[in-house]
C-alpha cells in the first residue's frame, strides 16, 4: 500500500514523524492483555488504555506505519520497531526521522545512524544535563557569541523572528548490535522567544502572588491565628515560596516589632498601654537572581546527525515545530471524523484491528487534503463555498473534513418498476465538480449511478 500510494501520488518521502498516543476505555485488565494501566496522555490514569505509535510522512501527515501495543509500555523502546517498520514499508534509507525527547535515547539515535538514516529530536535532561547546557551558554552570556536569529512566515504572510540559536558539533560513540560506531552529532542550542516570554510572565505573576501572600501571612485579623515564633513564621514562609516555585528569588526577613496598643478603662481598671511583640515579614525581590533565572528561559538543545548543508539550523527548528502534523493525526483518529474513542471492544484482536482500519481512514483524509492543496498551489487558485453562512470566503488550504462535508447533500433515489430500475442522483454543484477535478476524479463516478438498468429475471 505504501509503495503504490507513493508512486501514484508522487509523495515526498524525505522526512517521517514518529510519535505515540494513548486510547483509554472501560476495559477489563488482564495480566498479559492489551488493555493496561499506564501513563495516560488522555489525562485519565484511572482507566485502562492501549498505546498507538504512528509514523507519518511529512508534510502531508499520512500514516505509513501503525503499531498497537499494551498501555503500560514506555515510549522510549517503541521508536526502533516503528522506524524499522517504516524502512520495510518504504524500502528506502536516508530519511530524516523527527520525534520528541523520548526518541532522544542514545541507543535509539545510534541505531538510526547505523542504518544510514537521520534523526532530529530534543534532548531531555538525562541526555543533556544542565551542566552541559550551561557550558554551551556561557559564551552567549559572556558576550563572546551572538546567536543567529531564526525567522518564520506567519499565517498573514509576514516574516517574524521566532527564535535565536547556535550549534556545536560533538563526536559520538556507541555500540549497536555488537558493532562500535562513531559519528558526528550536531547540538542545536535554540531559544524560543515566545516560550521565554511566557515563562518570564509566569514567573512575574508567581512572584507577585507570593509577595502578597507573604505580607498577609501574619497580619492581625479577627478570627485568624497569629504565629508567635520566628521559626514558625519562617517555616510558613518557606512553604509559600515552595508552592509558588519562587524559592531563592525572594529575600524574606522576619521583623520583630514592639507595638503599643492602648487598653481603655473598664470599671475600676484604669486605662493602660499594652506593649506586645508583633512578628511580620519583610519581602524583597532578589533582582540579580531573577535576572539569572530569566536568562535561562526558553533554551532547548536539539540533536541531529544530518549535515548543516542538508539541514541548516533554521530549517531544523522549523522542521521540529511542525510536529503538530502528527498530533493533528491523533486528533482525527481519536475524535471526529474517525471517532476511535470511546471504544467498547473487549477483544485485544478486534481493538487492534479497529485501530489499524481507522489508520487507513486517516491515510485517506491526509491524502485527500494533500492532493487538493497541491493542485490549488499549482493553479494558484482558491476554493469558495466551503464555509456555511459565508459562501464568498475562499481558502487555498481546505481541510479534508470540509471537502467531504460539501458532498453530504448528494442523494441517490432508486425506484424499482416491473421491468426496470430507475435511479436519480442530485445534480453535482460547481463546487463539487471543482473538488473532483482537483482530486483527478471523473464526474462519472456519480453519473454512472443513474444509468437505467433492466430488472434481473
Amino acid at each position: 500500500m505504501n509503495q503504490h500510494t507513493i508512486r501514484v501520488y508522487d509523495l515526498p518521502t524525505e522526512r517521517v514523524r514518529v510519535d505515540s498516543t494513548t486510547v483509554s476505555g472501560y476495559w477489563t485488565v488482564t495480566e498479559a492483555g492489551l488493555f493496561q494501566f499506564g501513563h495516560s496522555k488522555d489525562r485519565r490514569p484511572d482507566l485502562p488504555q492501549v498505546k498507538v505509535m504512528l509514523s507519518v510522512l511529512d508534510p502531508l501527515g499520512m500514516p505509513v506505519a501503525t503499531q498497537v501495543v499494551s498501555g503500560e509500555r514506555a515510549d522510549d523502546p517503541l521508536y526502533v520497531p516503528a522506524i524499522r517498520q517504516v524502512r520495510e514499508g518504504l524500502q528506502r534509507s536516508g530519511l530524516l526521522y523527527v520525534g520528541d525527547c523520548k526518541m532522544g535515547a542514545l541507543a535509539t539515535r545510534a541505531w538510526v545512524c547505523a542504518q544510514g538514516d537521520y534523526y532530529l529530536c530534543p534532548l531531555a535532561e538525562k541526555q543533556m544535563p544542565a551542566e552541559t547546557r550551561e557550558r554551551y551558554l556561557q559564551p552567549v552570556w559572556a558576550g563572546e557569541l551572538e546567536p543567529a536569529p531564526i525567522y518564520r512566515q506567519n499565517a498573514e504572510g509576514q516574516v517574524e523572528q521566532i527564535a535565536v540559536g547556535f550549534e556545536r558539533e560533538v563526536a559520538m560513540t556507541q555500540e549497536v548490535e555488537g558493532h562500535l560506531i562513531t559519528w558526528t552529532e550536531r547540538h542545536l542550542v535554540v531559544r524560543s522567544l515566545q516560550h521565554a516570554d511566557a515563562l518570564e510572565k509566569g514567573l512575574r505573576t508567581r512572584l507577585a502572588q507570593a509577595q502578597a501572600e507573604l505580607r498577609r501571612l501574619n497580619e492581625r485579623k479577627k478570627g485568624k491565628k497569629r504565629l508567635t515564633s520566628s521559626s514558625e513564621l519562617e517555616q510558613a514562609a518557606q512553604g509559600i515560596l515552595k508552592r509558588h516555585r519562587v524559592a531563592g528569588l525572594l529575600k524574606v526577613a522576619v521583623i520583630d516589632q514592639v507595638q503599643e496598643r492602648p487598653v481603655r478603662a473598664y470599671g475600676k481598671r484604669p486605662a493602660t498601654v499594652r506593649r506586645e511583640h508583633l512578628l511580620s515579614l519583610q519581602v524583597q525581590v532578589d533582582q540579580p537572581m531573577v535576572a539569572e533565572a530569566t536568562r535561562r528561559f526558553g533554551w532547548r538543545v536539539y540533536a541531529t546527525n544530518q549535515s548543516a548543508a542538508a539541514l541548516p539550523l533554521e530549517k531544523a527548528v522549523l522542521a521540529y515545530r511542525e510536529e503538530y502534523l502528527v498530533e493533528r493525526g491523533f486528533g482525527r483518529l481519536k475524535g471526529r471524523p474517525l471517532s476511535l474513542t470511546p471504544m467498547y471492544l473487549q477483544s485485544d484482536q478486534r481493538a487492534t484491528g479497529l485501530i489499524r482500519l481507522l489508520s487507513i481512514g486517516l491515510r485517506v483524509l491526509s491524502l485527500t487534503e494533500f492532493q487538493v492543496r497541491r493542485r490549488l498551489a499549482e493553479q494558484k487558485g482558491r476554493l469558495a463555498g466551503l464555509y456555511a453562512g459565508n459562501p464568498k470566503r475562499t481558502t487555498s488550504r481546505p481541510t479534508a473534513e470540509a471537502l467531504l462535508e460539501s458532498f453530504k447533500e448528494i442523494t441517490l433515489s432508486v425506484i424499482t418498476l416491473s421491468q426496470q430500475t430507475l435511479r436519480h442522483l442530485t445534480a453535482l454543484s460547481e463546487l463539487q465538480k471543482q473538488i473532483l477535478a482537483l482530486l483527478d476524479f471523473p464526474t462519472d463516478i456519480y453519473d454512472r449511478l443513474t444509468v437505467i438498468s433492466p430488472q434481473p429475471p
